[in-house]
């Protein structure tokens, strides 16, 4: 199998449509828009969205310079070594020496949209109050976590998650004497490659274990 051949069967298996259609809404594009910048119809452009049309690697190629990315955007997938973290190894950081440390466990491959880290929050931190686009789902393995969404607040205990909208305004605390550990999970983007501009621009620095 050759060069091209093998990228083609590996645009006929990856379902590119929500990736398309999920690159096109985070740039606040229309399908009328993408059209225009791509040349590829908007009736055909629909259908690929949908997975009901698979893209010639070329057509697929102006969608992806439409949407101001690479066609590896939508083909390509992290390899087992790439996604495996393992405990011990994997990126810890705080900001400021804070109460609150996070230890970093999604992989970055093109077209990924979720970020999870292990967070620890030392007792009497409380956050500001955020509000931002995606979802978060927190699940508490230790202590008590006092999370406020808007006008409601919850105390979160050992095994007990809460999934939510990060566009409802939100905060958390831990009012107890021992720490939080937690697993966070959300679509809020949170590393990039330089080139993206990312708010974190870090390197994985393998340290012991705790």
């Amino acid at each position: 199998m050759n060069r091209a051949e093998g990228i083609a069967n590996s645009l006929q298996a990856a379902k590119v449509g929500a990736l398309i259609r999920a690159r096109r809404h985070s740039l606040r594009m229309t399908l009328h828009t993408l059209g225009t910048q791509s040349g590829v119809s908007v009736g055909y452009l629909s259908q690929v969205e949908r997975d009901q049309a698979s893209p010639s690697l070329s057509t697929l190629a102006s969608i992806a310079r439409a949407l101001g990315v690479g066609v590896d955007y939508f083909i390509a997938t992290p390899s087992a070594q790439d996604a495996l973290t393992r405990t011990g190894e994997r990126m810890r950081f705080s900001v400021n020496d804070s109460l609150i440390s996070y230890e970093r466990l999604h992989a970055e491959f093109p077209g990924n949209v979720l970020s999870s880290f292990l967070i620890t929050i030392a007792p009497g931190y409380r956050s500001e109050v955020a509000n931002h686009e995606g979802e978060e789902i927190v699940y508490v393995l230790e202590g008590s976590l006092t999370l406020r969404i808007e006008d409601e607040e919850t105390v979160v205990g050992p095994g007990d998650s809460l999934h939510f909208r990060g566009n409802r305004s939100h905060c958390w605390s831990n009012d107890a004497d021992e720490p939080v550990r937690l697993l966070w999970s959300g679509t809020l983007t949170m590393f990039r490659s330089s080139t993206d501009g990312s708010a974190f621009q870090t390197e994985r620095t393998p340290i012991s274990g705790s």
